[in-house]
């Protein structure tokens, strides 16, 4: 119960302070808005091209909205020693990840549903009798975007090109997960939806794996 118990009050804090500035939150709809109205314009969004390429362009601008989320995950940590702080706090090292990650996946999952409905209007989308199914999707994939971004900013946080490191780690391993989102999503907003359980069971053992070694080495992540 430790673990989970300082988790809880780091998720709390987490959520505490981006709800009382709003900064990172806006900046990401805006951002992500502006990438999905830009792609709206290279496709006619009455043509079956529009849903087949859509779902992959929508990942993309989350995972562009993930990277600037993610950037200052560690970094607020690193004034005034916070973050030596926090690991003297906790009994468990993976409670800050723990902490982190959910609050991340929060943030996230709150830009993506308030983009469904944007994406939904410019490229002629119907979600209805499918948004049990999209969520999941969204759950799953914003979870494998947090673990894997989270472990990522630990470590660019103690680098020197941390602006530039996040971002080209980032893809790279994130390529999996967008693939098989973008293929889950691209069944489902299809005319005739299909839900492609290979794809999601591939998301939910690759969180649980990631998850499972960040509780196994992230300590390490956490030394300076």
């Amino acid at each position: 119960m430790g673990l989970l118990s300082n988790a809880a009050t780091l998720f709390g804090k987490e959520v505490r302070t981006e709800f009382r500035s709003r900064e990172l939150l806006s900046t990401t709809v805006v951002f992500v808005l502006i990438v999905v109205v830009l792609f709206s314009f290279t496709f006619d969004p009455t043509t079956n091209e529009s849903r087949r390429f859509g779902p992959g362009l929508l990942w993309l601008a989350f995972l562009f909205a993930a990277s600037l989320m993610l950037q200052p995950c560690f970094l607020r940590e690193q004034s005034n020693d916070t973050l030596s702080a926090l690991r003297l706090a906790v009994s468990d090292p993976f409670a800050i990840f723990l902490a982190k990650i959910g609050a991340n996946t929060l943030f996230l999952l709150m830009t993506e549903l308030l983009m469904l409905p944007v994406f939904a209007a410019l490229f002629n989308v119907n979600f209805r009798g499918r948004l049990p199914a999209i969520l999941l999707t969204l759950v799953l994939g914003s979870l494998g975007i947090s673990t894997v971004g989270t472990a990522l900013a630990a470590i660019s946080a103690q680098a020197r090109m941390r602006e530039l490191l996040l971002p080209l780690l980032l893809l790279p391993l994130l390529a999996p997960v967008l693939i098989a989102s973008t293929e889950v999503t691209v069944g489902l907003m299809s005319p005739d939806p299909v839900m492609q359980w290979q794809g999601i069971g591939f998301l939910a053992v690759f969180d649980v794996v990631f998850l499972t070694a960040l509780w196994l080495f992230g300590e390490y992540l956490l030394e300076e």
